[in-house]
């Protein structure tokens, strides 16, 4: 089988002394792995191609046990992120939960146009780092299958009305006369939150938020993220030591 199509390079492992394994991000096929080989050699016509955060047209074809590429045209390296360290972090990031998030072999349009409208507004600096990380936390969660229920209180299932609390393993709400602890979040975040889950990929980001909704916004999301998935990850922890 052969396959053409347009992918972003999630991460990238060398192996041996010239080939490169791909972990590629494909609307059609969601999540691949494929071999790029020789793909480390200064004269390799897979060099621009095949390095993280490049999106590029792939030809594959099915090896005896694994994907091979062999053929591939880089269509945009967002250079703009590879000279700030803090940018191209949060870029990484913004793979390794596609990574982790995304189907395997299975449609994931909307998983890659979230990464590449996060990674080209980041590039841009058309919105903070911090809105752009919340809200790809957030969008990719939902379309993963954790998206949170923020309809009514879980517990009294009264709308929600002023100040509310998350709870971020449950994901849902809770109103103060629940007895129920979690991150008190704003009318404001909760609108916001809302927005991001309930929108097509292309409105996401159309909202602003005062500097402090924005920051309760980033820490719900994250910690939401990661009570979900049950795991650390390193970029994300590489990421945040550039603030400490």
């Amino acid at each position: 089988m052969r396959m053409n199509t347009d992918a972003l390079v999630l991460r990238v492992t060398d192996t041996g002394e010239s080939d490169r394994l791909l972990t590629l991000l494909t609307s059609e096929y969601g999540v691949l792995r494929a071999f790029a080989n020789r793909a480390k050699k200064i004269n390799s016509k897979f060099m621009g191609a095949t390095q993280s955060l490049c999106c590029a047209e792939f030809s594959i074809y099915t090896g005896r046990d694994s994907y091979i590429i062999d053929d591939a045209n880089a269509k945009e390296v967002f250079f703009g992120l590879r000279d700030d360290i803090e940018k191209l972090a949060l870029g990484q990031y913004f793979c390794a939960l596609a990574a982790e998030l995304a189907p395997e072999m299975e449609p994931a349009g909307d998983f890659l146009r979230v990464v590449l409208n996060s990674l080209h507004l980041l590039e841009k600096q058309m919105r903070s780092c911090r809105f752009l990380k919340a809200v790809t936390e957030l969008k990719l969660l939902s379309l993963a299958g954790f998206m949170p229920d923020l309809t009514a209180c879980r517990h009294c299932e009264k709308a929600p009305s002023g100040d509310m609390a998350f709870n971020v393993r449950e994901g849902c709400l809770y109103c103060r006369g629940s007895g129920k602890t979690g991150l008190v979040i704003s009318a404001g975040v909760l609108a916001a939150m809302r927005h991001i889950c309930s929108n097509p990929v292309e409105r996401i980001y159309s909202f602003s938020l005062p500097e402090q909704d924005e920051k309760k916004l980033a820490e719900v999301c994250e910690k939401f993220l990661l009570a979900q998935t049950g795991r650390t990850f390193k970029a994300l922890d590489f990421y945040k030591s550039l603030n400490a």
